[in-house]
């Protein structure tokens, strides 16, 4: 399948932004059943500093503003031929070692609710034990927007019985960990059935099973990814796959607007 991807953040201010600085995970890569045959980054109201592979592998790019300018536009577009690989990424790979993925972080830490959801999670091999995971997770905390923040942990998701990707893939790496399982978060994009406009982009689960290798679960939608998903950054949670994160200096208000358009 080839998908064609469009992604547009503007920033808009109401006065000169006096300095940011802005971490972009916006690139995908070859492998892992993906092929990117083209893409490109446009900026406008900001200058691009230095690309690089950050800790996890991400390609990663820094772009800095400052001066008078009001808006920032970052817009990355291009196509990536995908195959379907029914979520098996394949071995690990990286500088990063496996064991990490074993470290809760502060939105993954598990409370009361997700040491119960553990508990009452049937004995079964990996595999089949981890679909059921999934399944009891998308029932109990059901897809709603505006709910949770990017701040929100797994186990106040679980708690408000709402959220959305972020939430559901934070929930099942963190019960995945209780288990001893290694598990990491993924971002990047989806094509959607009946659309190509999108408000946001997705976020799904991959855990690290013996023989498999990383295998991915998209908890939101209770399946496994296949040729309509597209693999853009991973890390131990959200905050190290935020396709945006940075600083800015100045008191001047901001508004976002994100458009992303998938098709093929």
């Amino acid at each position: 399948m080839n998908l064609k991807i469009t992604h547009t953040t503007d920033y808009v201010y109401d006065a000169p932004l006096h300095y940011a600085l802005q971490r972009l995970r916006l690139t995908p890569q070859d492998g892992y059943g993906q092929k990117v045959l083209s893409w490109q980054l446009d900026l406008e109201g900001a200058n691009a500093e230095v690309p690089y592979e950050d800790h996890m592998g991400n390609i990663t790019t820094l772009i800095s503003c400052h001066g008078d300018s009001h808006t920032i536009r970052i817009r990355v577009s291009g196509e990536v031929e995908t195959i379907d690989r029914t979520g098996v990424v394949g071995p690990h790979a990286g500088f990063v070692p496996l064991w990490l993925y074993l470290r809760q972080t502060p939105l993954t830490t598990p409370g009361k609710g997700i040491h119960k959801l553990v508990k009452e999670t049937p004995p079964a091999e990996s595999l089949p034990m981890l679909h059921d995971l999934m399944g009891r997770i998308h029932k109990q905390v059901i897809y709603k927007i505006g709910i949770t923040t990017s701040e929100t942990t797994a186990e106040e998701a679980l708690e408000h019985g709402e959220g959305v990707c972020q939430d559901h893939s934070h929930l099942f790496i963190s019960a995945a960990r209780v288990l001893g399982i290694p598990a990491r978060y993924v971002s990047g994009y989806m094509l959607l059935e009946g659309t190509a406009e999108q408000a946001a982009s997705h976020a799904w689960a991959e855990v690290h099973i013996e023989d498999l290798g990383w295998v991915g679960f998209d908890v939101a939608n209770n399946q496994a990814p296949d040729a309509r998903y597209v693999r853009i950054a991973t890390g131990l949670d959200y905050s190290d796959a935020a396709p945006i994160s940075g600083i800015r200096l100045g008191n001047a208000e901001e508004s976002l607007a994100v458009s992303i358009r998938i098709e093929q």
